[in-house]
């Protein structure tokens, strides 16, 4: 069974010198691919991509040149993996990507690794973050009439012939909902297990800045859910 972990990275170029270091271990310890997407990035990222990766046959890179949305950098790495279990995790070193050893570790142990989907729980946050992703999987349980926790929480694992059932999913960060709430309609089997949140080592957050960055992400998630609802509508 091969894992593909796909990382997108938007201008993370100092983070990658402990990205990166991690990646190997996971590659070492688990025969996964790790791809890391360079996501349009403006910064070092491609150079040190570049430099770290020469004659690596582990971890390599995938490069879109124009930042299209943290899902459009997560599409491009699965476009690219070849693995039986697809993945992707964030590149800002909040979660270690050797979670994804225990995750994979789930698909091994299961009957039918092709009915699983796997997620991070996270633990160790901040309050108000806890707080509001409490009120974000309240929303969109009622609204979806689907029970949905923690639905950033990465990793996030499934297997390819789920993946390939996917019709038009979304290129922002709509595409952790899109993913999670696609394998609750599929009947897919949920199992999560407890990751630990930390602190980014370097660089602040793209979206989680402030309360007025949380409000547009509200904004445009609460958009997509209900895109979302209608269209699961007319398909029934």
């Amino acid at each position: 069974m091969k894992l593909s972990v796909v990382i997108p990275c938007y201008n993370e170029a100092d983070n990658l010198s402990l990205l990166v270091p991690r990646c190997r271990s996971l590659a070492q310890e688990t025969g996964a691919e790790v791809i890391l997407v360079d996501n349009g990035s403006t910064d070092r990222t491609p150079d040190v991509l570049l430099r770290m990766l020469a004659n690596d046959g582990q971890v390599r890179s995938v490069r879109v040149d124009v930042n299209q949305g943290y899902g459009h950098g997560i599409l491009a790495g699965l476009a690219a993996a070849k693995g039986d279990v697809l993945s992707w995790t964030h590149a800002d070193m909040q979660t270690d990507p050797m979670d994804l050893a225990n995750g994979l570790q789930l698909f091994r142990e299961a009957k039918d690794f092709e009915t699983l989907f796997v997620k991070g729980k996270r633990y160790g946050r901040p309050m108000s973050d806890t707080v509001f992703t409490i009120g974000m999987s309240v929303f969109e349980t009622l609204l979806l009439r689907t029970p949905l926790w923690d639905i950033n929480a990465q990793p996030t694992m499934f297997s390819r012939s789920f993946y390939e059932s996917w019709q038009e999913p979304p290129h922002d960060f709509s595409l952790d909902l899109y993913a999670y709430y696609q394998a609750k309609r599929a009947g897919l089997s949920v199992m999560r297990f407890p990751v630990r949140f930390g602190e980014r080592a370097f660089g602040v957050s793209h979206w989680n800045i402030d309360w007025n960055s949380k409000r547009k992400f509200i904004q445009r998630t609460v958009s997509y859910s209900r895109q979302l609802k209608r269209q699961m509508s007319q398909a029934s």
